[in-house]
């Protein structure tokens, strides 16, 4: 493996606007640099953290699936995030991982955050996705997924973790928390990318994009500001943290059962 290098795209969306969004994510990829080999977007990058599903939902054969293929040959890197995608008549906050090949990985967020009423407007994710690229593994996320450290809990099947989401400022100190513990207990790096701004129903967010190390040092964490923010992720360091304090040979089984008491 490889040291890998990711760019983060910490910005502000427009409201039901995929063409808009499009234009503007266009003039952050012409800064990102040869060197990258994940490009990131946050959750739901060509419309906002919208419940509109009906209106705003695409086709895998769409126009931001086609976008995405496009850039990702002539950038030479994987791009991914977040959109509402229409298949076999449900609706998914599918997150998009794009390839230079244009074969495509989707996860399909699957803790719909209920407070916004996102289990009425989208179908949950069934499978965990684990893909392998230039030698890593990494466990895609989406926003409220951060929550359920079960759904993701490592299994010596991934080395980084991935997370896209519209975290509101209201929760901002959850956000950088739940990144880093995950980080910690999963002996793996994290890695999110939030937006910023005011969205199309009045909720503010606060950025704090951000990367973590498998000890839950900070590499890198970005403030309010739009930006593009760059990590590089050593291998070297995460085995010998996994070799020198094998937290995961005490792991408990995923079948083991609660005795009730009497």
């Amino acid at each position: 493996m490889q040291p890998l290098e990711l760019a983060l795209i910490q910005t502000s969306t427009h409201w039901h606007a995929a063409q808009q969004n499009r234009d503007m994510f266009d003039e952050w990829f012409n800064q990102v640099p040869q060197t990258a080999r994940v490009v990131v977007l946050p959750e739901m990058f060509t419309t906002g953290f919208t419940m509109s599903s009906d209106e705003v939902a695409e086709p895998m054969d769409g126009a931001t699936l086609a976008w995405l293929a496009r850039w990702s040959r002539e950038l030479d890197a994987v791009i991914c995030g977040s959109a509402a995608i229409r298949v076999e008549g449900r609706i998914y906050n599918r997150m998009v991982w794009m390839p230079p090949s244009g074969k495509a990985t989707v996860y399909d967020k699957r803790h719909l955050f209920r407070m916004a009423q996102e289990h009425q407007h989208y179908a949950p994710g069934t499978d965990r996705v684990v893909v392998e690229f230039d030698g890593w593994r990494v466990c895609l996320l989406v926003c409220y997924d951060l929550r359920f450290p079960v759904w993701f809990r490592n299994r010596r099947d991934y080395d980084v973790y991935l997370c896209v989401a519209n975290w509101p400022r209201a929760r901002r100190d959850a956000w950088s928390t739940l990144l880093r513990a995950r980080a910690i207990e999963n002996q793996a790096y994290a890695v999110g990318c939030n937006v910023i701004g005011t969205d199309g129903n009045g909720i503010e967010y606060a950025g704090g994009s951000a990367a973590y190390a498998p000890d839950g040092k900070t590499l890198v964490e970005a403030g309010e500001n739009p930006g593009l923010i760059r990590v590089v992720l050593d291998a070297d360091a995460l085995t010998e943290l996994r070799d020198g304090f094998p937290v995961w040979q005490d792991a408990d089984d995923y079948d083991l059962k609660t005795k009730a008491m009497e």
